[in-house]
Protein backbone atom coordinates (compact mmCIF):
# COMPACT_ATOMS: atom_id res chain seq x y z
CA UNK A 1 0.00 0.00 0.00
CA UNK A 2 1.09 3.36 -0.61
CA UNK A 3 1.47 6.17 1.11
CA UNK A 4 -0.80 9.36 -0.77
CA UNK A 5 2.73 11.28 -1.05
CA UNK A 6 2.79 8.50 -3.94
CA UNK A 7 0.14 10.02 -5.79
CA UNK A 8 0.67 13.53 -5.62
CA UNK A 9 2.38 15.50 -8.35
CA UNK A 10 4.60 18.95 -8.98
CA UNK A 11 5.82 20.80 -11.26
CA UNK A 12 6.46 24.47 -12.05
CA UNK A 13 2.93 26.31 -12.30
CA UNK A 14 4.70 28.29 -15.04
CA UNK A 15 4.58 25.37 -17.31
CA UNK A 16 1.96 23.00 -15.92
CA UNK A 17 -1.85 24.10 -15.56
CA UNK A 18 -2.58 21.75 -13.05
CA UNK A 19 -0.37 23.07 -10.23
CA UNK A 20 -1.96 25.27 -7.76
CA UNK A 21 -0.53 28.65 -7.48
CA UNK A 22 0.17 30.39 -4.17
CA UNK A 23 0.19 34.50 -4.02
CA UNK A 24 0.77 35.80 -0.46
CA UNK A 25 -0.26 39.72 -0.43
CA UNK A 26 1.68 42.00 1.39
CA UNK A 27 4.11 41.52 3.97
CA UNK A 28 2.98 39.12 6.63
CA UNK A 29 3.54 40.08 9.90
CA UNK A 30 3.30 37.76 13.04
CA UNK A 31 -0.10 37.70 14.68
CA UNK A 32 -1.33 39.98 12.05
CA UNK A 33 -3.72 38.58 9.13
CA UNK A 34 -2.73 38.39 5.38
CA UNK A 35 -4.40 37.61 2.37
CA UNK A 36 -3.23 34.42 0.45
CA UNK A 37 -4.74 33.48 -2.90
CA UNK A 38 -4.74 30.17 -4.79
CA UNK A 39 -5.83 29.83 -8.49
CA UNK A 40 -4.56 27.07 -11.06
CA UNK A 41 -4.32 27.94 -14.46
CA UNK A 42 -2.22 30.97 -13.97
CA UNK A 43 -0.22 31.30 -16.90
CA UNK A 44 -1.67 27.91 -18.80
CA UNK A 45 -6.03 27.90 -18.38
CA UNK A 46 -7.17 25.19 -17.24
CA UNK A 47 -10.70 23.61 -18.70
CA UNK A 48 -14.04 24.54 -16.95
CA UNK A 49 -15.95 22.23 -18.10
CA UNK A 50 -18.37 19.02 -17.14
CA UNK A 51 -15.58 16.46 -18.03
CA UNK A 52 -12.74 17.92 -17.00
CA UNK A 53 -12.17 20.30 -14.07
CA UNK A 54 -10.84 21.38 -10.89
CA UNK A 55 -12.79 20.13 -7.99
CA UNK A 56 -10.76 21.89 -5.32
CA UNK A 57 -8.05 23.37 -3.81
CA UNK A 58 -6.63 22.99 0.22
CA UNK A 59 -4.37 25.10 1.51
CA UNK A 60 -2.07 23.87 4.54
CA UNK A 61 0.64 25.35 6.90
CA UNK A 62 3.56 23.64 8.05
CA UNK A 63 5.15 26.08 10.80
CA UNK A 64 9.27 25.96 10.74
CA UNK A 65 10.44 23.64 13.80
CA UNK A 66 7.63 21.84 14.23
CA UNK A 67 6.57 18.71 13.05
CA UNK A 68 2.96 18.58 12.26
CA UNK A 69 1.05 20.25 9.04
CA UNK A 70 -1.90 22.29 9.60
CA UNK A 71 -4.99 21.98 7.83
CA UNK A 72 -6.01 26.08 7.04
CA UNK A 73 -8.85 25.48 4.26
CA UNK A 74 -10.93 23.84 1.49
CA UNK A 75 -12.10 25.45 -1.19
CA UNK A 76 -14.51 23.69 -3.56
CA UNK A 77 -15.49 24.36 -6.89
CA UNK A 78 -19.05 22.73 -7.58
CA UNK A 79 -20.65 24.29 -10.43
CA UNK A 80 -19.10 23.07 -13.99
CA UNK A 81 -21.75 23.77 -16.49
CA UNK A 82 -23.65 20.72 -15.75
CA UNK A 83 -27.33 20.50 -16.69
CA UNK A 84 -30.67 18.27 -17.63
CA UNK A 85 -30.06 19.11 -21.57
CA UNK A 86 -26.27 17.67 -20.50
CA UNK A 87 -22.62 18.30 -20.52
CA UNK A 88 -21.38 22.15 -20.56
CA UNK A 89 -25.20 23.38 -21.51
CA UNK A 90 -25.96 24.69 -17.80
CA UNK A 91 -26.03 28.37 -16.83
CA UNK A 92 -23.30 28.64 -14.38
CA UNK A 93 -19.67 27.31 -13.48
CA UNK A 94 -16.68 27.82 -11.52
CA UNK A 95 -13.28 29.76 -11.96
CA UNK A 96 -10.73 27.52 -9.47
CA UNK A 97 -9.55 31.03 -7.76
CA UNK A 98 -9.72 31.98 -3.90
CA UNK A 99 -8.67 34.99 -1.55
CA UNK A 100 -8.50 33.76 2.19
CA UNK A 101 -6.97 35.44 5.26
CA UNK A 102 -4.67 33.70 7.71
CA UNK A 103 -2.75 35.30 10.69
CA UNK A 104 0.72 33.23 11.23
CA UNK A 105 2.89 32.86 14.68
CA UNK A 106 5.64 31.75 13.20
CA UNK A 107 7.36 31.23 9.68
CA UNK A 108 7.14 28.22 7.61
CA UNK A 109 5.56 27.05 4.18
CA UNK A 110 2.13 27.18 2.76
CA UNK A 111 1.51 24.27 1.16
CA UNK A 112 -1.56 24.07 -1.69
CA UNK A 113 -3.10 20.68 -2.94
CA UNK A 114 -5.67 21.03 -6.09
CA UNK A 115 -7.55 17.64 -7.62
CA UNK A 116 -8.23 17.52 -11.41
CA UNK A 117 -11.30 15.35 -11.83
CA UNK A 118 -9.11 13.47 -14.52
CA UNK A 119 -5.26 14.09 -13.83
CA UNK A 120 -5.29 14.06 -10.02
CA UNK A 121 -3.62 15.79 -7.36
CA UNK A 122 -0.97 18.40 -7.80
CA UNK A 123 0.73 20.79 -5.03
CA UNK A 124 2.84 23.79 -4.69
CA UNK A 125 4.31 25.09 -1.66
CA UNK A 126 5.84 28.72 -1.14
CA UNK A 127 7.60 30.00 2.15
CA UNK A 128 6.25 32.70 4.24
CA UNK A 129 8.96 35.02 6.17
CA UNK A 130 7.17 37.33 8.72
CA UNK A 131 8.23 40.86 9.39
Amino acid sequence: MSAIGGYVQSADWKAEKHVPVIQVKGTPKKGEPFEVQLSVGEEIAHPHTTEHHIRYIKLFFKPEDEKFIIHLGSYMFEAHAESVEGANAGSAKCEPKVSTTVTLEKPGELVALSYCNIHGLWDNAEKVSLA
